[in-house]
């Protein structure tokens, strides 16, 4: 006996879903290599600033030492001079630093994603003024680049909602890795998120929905939610294993 034949809208709707599901794939793999692409050259461009610019700031610094020591003593003005040429190299060699970082946290590499995390952490809680906490693994888990960039991304954004939005006084970053998934909280005491809020669909969000898309790329979740306790939760979830590209 032969099955009844689907009624050709059922089949049109499946059609139209398997496509609509294919093209979300296929944007989100892009997204990802997007992503995946801007952070590289993030990456170079941090390390050219440190490789020319910084190196070349520093050995300034040593030249303009070395003709101070010759300035007559008796000679203030140009003491003076001496004086905010190196104050102004000094600036200089710290805006670079600072841009270095913003582009890319080169502990990350070097160091690892705890360290990079915990100089983060202690870094926004003294630069706002709020009590910034970082609970991480005794060990640092063995992830790719891509991963580990990912999760200093997402509390990088979490963290900046946090100082732009939530009015918050304390915040907790929380590191978890079970050898099958890592998940990433940042987690505050703040105004939580307004009713009805959908801040990762919202088109004015994207910080957040690219991080969503980068999660999905890598074969996990972002949520944000409203915390049991008051603030808001961030919460990213990603697979120890990355799904091959």
């Amino acid at each position: 006996m032969t099955e009844p034949a689907l009624p050709q809208s059922a089949v049109a709707n499946a059609s139209h879903d398997a496509l609509v599901a294919q093209r979300t794939a296929d944007l989100t793999e892009m997204l990802g290599y997007l992503a995946a692409c801007w952070d590289e050259e993030r990456r170079l461009l941090a390390r050219q600033l440190h490789d020319s610019l910084g190196s070349s700031m520093t050995a300034l610094t040593m030249h303009l030492a070395l003709l101070s020591q010759h300035i007559p003593a008796d000679n203030q003005a140009m003491r003076d001079r001496s004086a905010q040429m190196k104050q102004l190299l000094t600036n200089i060699i710290e805006t670079n630093r600072k841009m270095q970082l913003e582009l890319w946290n080169d502990k990350l590499e070097f160091l690892g994603l705890k360290a990079a995390l915990s100089e983060l952490v202690q870094g926004y809680g003294s630069a706002h003024g709020i009590k910034a906490r970082a609970s991480l693994p005794d060990e640092d888990g063995n992830y790719s680049r891509t991963q580990g960039v990912v999760l200093l991304r997402c509390v990088e954004e979490g963290l900046r909602n946090v100082a732009t939005h939530a009015r918050a006084t304390e915040v907790d970053v929380i590191l978890d890795d079970d050898g099958e998934q890592v998940m990433l909280t940042v987690r505050d005491n703040g105004a939580g998120l307004p009713p009805g809020a959908r801040m990762l669909e919202s088109t004015s969000c994207h910080g957040l929905r690219l991080l969503r898309e980068r999660a999905r790329f890598l074969g996990g979740t972002l949520e944000l939610k409203n915390g049991e306790g008051g603030g808001a939760v961030l919460r990213i979830t990603l697979p120890r294993q990355a799904p091959a590209c």
